[in-house]
């Protein structure tokens, strides 16, 4: 257990930060008293530094963040380089540039909501380099903004003053997705900052699709106001380095703009500071490091622009304001972080707060908010390292927990691009897609059958998922205003569901790797409850007569299910294969929404058994395999009716988290008997762990209502 120690208000320049001296590695920390429980150390598997979109994604695999170079979540390096001298001896803070420097000692690091915070100390001298980005989710506009803070603050510790000299750099590698593709670079000033920036000289816009990919278009700005003390050039990233090194300072000549490979001597854009003589009082210095992918997705063949281009003309006029709301947003995301991180405490303890912490920005950073072809947003998903998949409607199914908590209207935006495609004569079939294409090509769908045949389709699971979130967002919205644009389609998968939806034929659930499967308890489930939520949104819209079809109908099926599924002391995985059993996940928007169609026992009973079958890292998804699912785990907790049936059921999972020897952003898909990774990696669905928020009327009134403010 790692000691939480005081609070304490650090000044820098004309800002403020709240940040509190913690043990060697910490998710969060607020204030000592807030985590005095016993719980998990809270060791990251990869730590978020600069995550805003599936391709401006950039983490730390390692504990101490000069260890390794920073990498883009697929595992690409994506450098970022900071180093500092002290006394005119200097020293690594980020990265492993070639250079026979030694490393500043890390004392902490803190992750935080929107936060990441790394600190250093000798006994000459503190640093703190905090990654600030404010993608606070009332606020499209700003959470669409590609830019993140990176602020050093330097401090004396030993009551004399010493000379510091600050510098940090990224390469080209931002820009490219292999890095012998050739770039060029330029620079220019906005407002009060001057800024650098990078990019191919292709320029390749939307030509690519697929998984293991990194943007290949637009530019990587780097940002800093202008000051005396700052210099900036752009160079090979030896001669920026080690001309810090050996002089505090970077060469006064940019390269010629020359298009080179990325990896031709590793171009970068440097930045340099002189702090002079620096005491007990902190000195800060900042850049901004942002993204203009200038086009973001194709959408049935209209090219989308990013969200930002709603309010800002060009991405100069992005960056003179986020350095204007500097001291606020250091502020509102100080008062978001610490009011997030207090309600997951009280509700799931400290190791439910570790796992919320690590979730938020890795959930917003698997997404693409862009200006839908009205101007409306729209809100793409990706399968990240699953099969590159855009807009999959049993991804945004288990990521939605997060949007119907933060903002109705991004869980709209997610639902839109679909329930659109799907209303269109492209879509034939009667029950809902799969999904809208390959990231960032949402032409279509392409898996399975794609818009060609029902083989290997997801009928029952896809049809389910887009009635229970449109009953959501009915409900949040207070009105069926929003679903009443898409009434024949809701119908007619509530129709579908009412032929297919009781006993599944062999098909594919949204847990797909574990192939087809016939008759599924879990899927029959989610399908009654799906007809309950249609039933919820008829009667809301006063269509009375089929309200009460549909809810006899979702009480039929719930009390054959408790027959055809017993298997004794639990439910089994399919009606026909006693002796077997899953997760029943999808029971939980049953205490959720209150649709009260399976007995509280069914949910009961289950939670005791499977207290059962814990492995050392987690529950299983089903008996077949001693692999699980990350956000299956939780909401699976959350059908718990007692704080310690959900803590028996999710302390596996903290052990995971901090245990797992795999290095990546987030896994959703792990081997409960080892902790190692089975696949996937920095996907949306991590946005499910939030679910237990909703189980609180009071708390999820609070976080959403925030949006309307």
């Amino acid at each position: 257990m790692l000691a939480v120690g005081k609070t304490h208000l650090v000044k820098f320049g004309n800002l403020a930060a709240l940040v509190c001296a913690v043990g060697t590695f910490a998710f969060i920390a607020e204030s000592g008293d807030l985590f005095a429980n016993e719980g998990p150390a809270g060791r990251p598997p990869a730590v978020p530094l600069v995550v805003h979109d599936p391709y401006f994604s950039i983490w730390s695999f390692t504990d101490y963040l000069a260890e390794d170079w920073p990498r883009h979540w697929t595992g690409r390096i994506h450098a970022l380089c900071s180093l500092i001298r002290i006394d005119g001896k200097a020293y690594r803070l980020m990265g492993t540039p070639q250079l026979d420097i030694p490393a500043l000692p890390q004392k902490n690091l803190t992750v935080l909501p929107t936060r990441t915070i790394y600190e250093w100390e000798t006994p000459q001298i503190g640093v703190r380099l905090t990654f600030l980005t404010p993608v606070l989710p009332h606020d499209l506009n700003l959470l669409s903004r590609p830019v993140t803070y990176l602020i050093w603050e330097v401090w004396s510790r030993d009551g004399a003053s010493h000379e510091v000299e600050l510098y940090y750099d990224n390469s080209a590698e931002l820009a490219v997705n292999t890095p012998d593709q050739v770039v060029i670079w330029e620079r220019g000033q906005a407002g009060s900052l001057v800024w650098m920036r990078i990019g191919t000289l292709e320029q390749p816009i939307l030509q690519k699709k697929g998984d293991d990919l990194r943007i290949d278009w637009g530019y990587a700005y780097t940002a800093a106001p202008q000051s005396e003390d700052l210099r900036t050039v752009m160079t090979d990233h030896e001669s920026a380095r080690r001309g810090f090194v050996q002089s505090g300072t970077v060469p006064g000549r940019d390269d010629p703009p020359e298009p080179r490979a990325a990896q031709d001597r590793w171009p970068v854009a440097a930045c340099a500071w002189r702090l002079g003589s620096v005491g007990a009082q902190p000195q800060s210095r900042h850049v901004l490091l942002a993204y203009d992918d200038i086009l973001s997705i194709e959408y049935l063949g209209q090219r989308l622009r990013p969200y930002w281009r709603k309010y800002f003309a060009h991405i100069g006029d992005v960056l003179v304001q986020a350095e204007k709301d500097l001291p606020r947003l250091v502020d509102a995301c100080e008062e978001f972080d610490h009011h997030l991180m207090k309600d997951a405490e009280k509700i799931g303890g400290r190791g439910y707060a570790n796992l919320i912490a690590l979730a938020y920005r890795h959930t917003l950073g698997a997404h693409k908010l862009t200006l839908g072809p009205q101007g409306e947003p729209m809100l793409f998903s990706k399968e990240c390292f699953s099969n590159g998949c855009i807009a999959t409607v049993d991804v945004t199914y288990p990521a939605s927990p997060f949007f119907m908590l933060f903002n109705n209207e991004l869980l709209k935006a997610t639902l839109t691009p679909v329930l659109e495609y799907a209303a269109s004569p492209r879509w034939k079939f009667p029950f809902a897609p799969h999904d809208l294409g390959t990231y960032p090509l949402a032409n279509g769908q392409v898996y399975g059958g794609g818009e060609t045949s029902e083989e290997h389709q997801m009928p029952v699971e896809e049809s389910a998922n887009l009635l229970i979130l449109a009953c959501v967002v009915s409900r949040l919205d207070g009105n069926t205003h929003y679903a009443e644009k898409y009434w024949p389609l809701l119908q007619r998968w509530a129709e579908y569901l009412e032929e297919k939806g009781f006993d599944p034929e062999n098909q594919l659930c949204t847990d797909d790797f574990t192939g087809p499967l016939a008759h599924n308890c879990n899927l029959s489930a989610k399908a009654t409850l799906a007809l309950a939520c249609y039933a919820d949104m008829c009667h809301r819209a006063g269509k009375e007569e089929p309200s009460a079809k549909y809810r006899k109908l979702a009480e039929d099926f719930a009390a054959k299910w408790i027959q055809a599924a017993d298997d004794g002391d639990h439910y089994r995985l399919a009606f026909d294969k006693p002796g077997t059993w899953s997760q029943k996940y999808n029971l939980v928007w049953d205490k959720l929404l209150n649709l009260n169609v399976f007995p509280g026992e069914v949910r009961q009973k289950e939670v005791a058994f499977y207290k059962r079958q814990l492995q050392p890292y987690g529950l299983p998804l089903d008996n077949r395999a001693l692999f699980t699912k990350t956000d299956w785990t939780v909401w699976t907790a959350t059908l718990a009716d007692s704080r310690e049936d959900f803590d028996a059921l999710m302390n596996p999972l903290y052990r995971f988290i901090d245990e797992t020897p795999d290095r990546v952003p987030l896994t959703d898909w792990y081997w409960t008997n080892n902790a190692r990774l089975r696949g996937f990696r920095a996907r949306p669905v991590i946005g499910g762990v939030f679910i237990k928020f909703l189980e609180y009327p009071d708390l999820w009134k609070k976080w959403s209502t925030t949006a309307e403010q």
